[in-house]
C-alpha cells in the first residue's frame, strides 16, 4: 500500500487551530528556488508551514542538552535536609535504596520507574526518532509515529517526576522535625524534563513519512 502525504496533495494544516488549507501553485513550486509570500491560516491568521523550520536540529540541540543535565541529575543532591541530628542529602538513588531496603518496593519501583526509567526511555526514543528522521530512513514509519505518540502521551505527566521525588523523600523524614530545601539535583532533573517536553514539541514526525515516498521534496 503507497502513503501519500497531505502535503503531496497539496494540502496543509495549520498547527494552532488545526484548519485544513489548500496549497497555492506558487507555493507548490516553492522548493525550485522561486520567490512566494508567506501563506496564512484562512481560520486563525497563524503562519503554516509545510514542516516545522529547523525540526531536526532543535529537536537534537534540546535533546544534547537534556543528556548533559541528566547524569548531574543523578548524581547530585535532590533534597538537603537539615534536624537536630545533623543534615543529610539525598539523591535519586538514595531514596529507590532506602525504600527497596525498607521493605517497600512498590514505593522504589514508583520512584525508579518516574524518576530513571521514563527519563532515560524519553531520551533514546527521541534519538532514535531523530536520527533515523535525518538519515531519511524508510525503516517501519508507522512503529516510528506509535513511538512518538507514546512519548508525546508520557511527556503530559512529565512533571510528575518532580512532585515523586519531592514528596517520597520528604517522607523518609516526616517523622522528625526538619527543614528541608531543594538540592542542585532537583533543578537538573526539572530542566531534563522540561527539556525533553521542548523536544518532544519541537520534533515533527511528518518528516518520518516524507522519506517514505520515492520522489517529492524533502523537508527538514
Amino acid at each position: 500500500m503507497k502513503h501519500r502525504s497531505a502535503l503531496s496533495a497539496g494540502l496543509l494544516s495549520c498547527e494552532v487551530c488545526g484548519q485544513l488549507c489548500r496549497l497555492p501553485r506558487a507555493h507548490a513550486q516553492a522548493h525550485r528556488g522561486r520567490p512566494v509570500p508567506p501563506l496564512r491560516c484562512v481560520r486563525c491568521g497563524a503562519a503554516l508551514h509545510a514542516r516545522r523550520p529547523d525540526s531536526i536540529a532543535r529537536t537534537w540541540a534540546l535533546l544534547i542538552a537534556a543528556m548533559i543535565l541528566y547524569i548531574p541529575a543523578n548524581l547530585l543532591p535532590i533534597l538537603h535536609t537539615s534536624s537536630i541530628l545533623g543534615s543529610e542529602d539525598d539523591t535519586i538513588m538514595s531514596g529507590i535504596v532506602y525504600f527497596w531496603t525498607s521493605g517497600e518496593w512498590h514505593l522504589a519501583c514508583i520512584v525508579f520507574i518516574a524518576s530513571i526509567l521514563v527519563p532515560m526511555l524519553k531520551l533514546v526514543v527521541l534519538s532514535l526518532l531523530a536520527w533515523t528522521t535525518q538519515h531519511r530512513s524508510r525503516w517501519r514509519p508507522y512503529e516510528r509515529t506509535r513511538l512518538f505518540r507514546l512519548i508525546e502521551r508520557i511527556g503530559r505527566w512529565s512533571m510528575l517526576d518532580v512532585f515523586v521525588i519531592t514528596l517520597t523523600v520528604a517522607l523518609v523524614h516526616f517523622q522528625s522535625i526538619a527543614t528541608i530545601t531543594a538540592g542542585p539535583g532537583a533543578l537538573a532533573f526539572a530542566s531534563v524534563v522540561v527539556l525533553t517536553m521542548l523536544a518532544s514539541m519541537s520534533f515533527d514526525p511528518r518528516l518520518i513519512w516524507d522519506h517514505t515516498e520515492p520522489t517529492g521534496p524533502r523537508h527538514e
